[in-house]
């Protein structure tokens, strides 16, 4: 079993899609990173050798924040943005989408289940 920065890879699929289960890896970096370290995409995860592993790892640590840094960054990317108190940071604040959406009929993912309003009939 493939283990890279702390993330386990799983066995049974191909290692382009693997990296994709790291947290700042999608589907065109993990090709990319592939391609620089000269690894066959199409092989199983568990078909790679500790050379190969050791290839890719180099790739990803010379070129990208990946995982714990990555999730650090945005973190305080968010803290910076609530701290200067930028409408940005009070709709993260407040728990409701960032990036202009309609709230009236939508956003129930983020604004979370209906509440029932006190004598409220048809």
């Amino acid at each position: 079993m493939a283990r890279i920065q702390g993330v386990d890879l799983p066995p049974s699929k191909r290692v382009e899609i693997g990296l994709t289960y790291m947290f700042g890896i999608g589907r065109s970096k993990a090709s990319a990173i592939l391609e620089k370290a000269k690894v066959d995409g199409g092989i199983k995860v568990k078909d790679l050798s500790e050379d190969e592993v050791r290839k890719i790892t180099a790739v990803i640590n010379a070129d990208d924040r990946i995982e714990g840094d990555l999730r650090k960054s945005v973190s305080m990317d968010i803290k910076r943005l609530i701290e200067i108190g930028s409408y940005r940071g009070m709709r993260h604040r407040r728990n409701l989408p960032c990036h202009g959406q309609r709230t009236h009929t939508n956003a129930r993912t983020r604004r979370g289940p209906r509440r029932a309003i006190a004598g409220k009939k048809k």
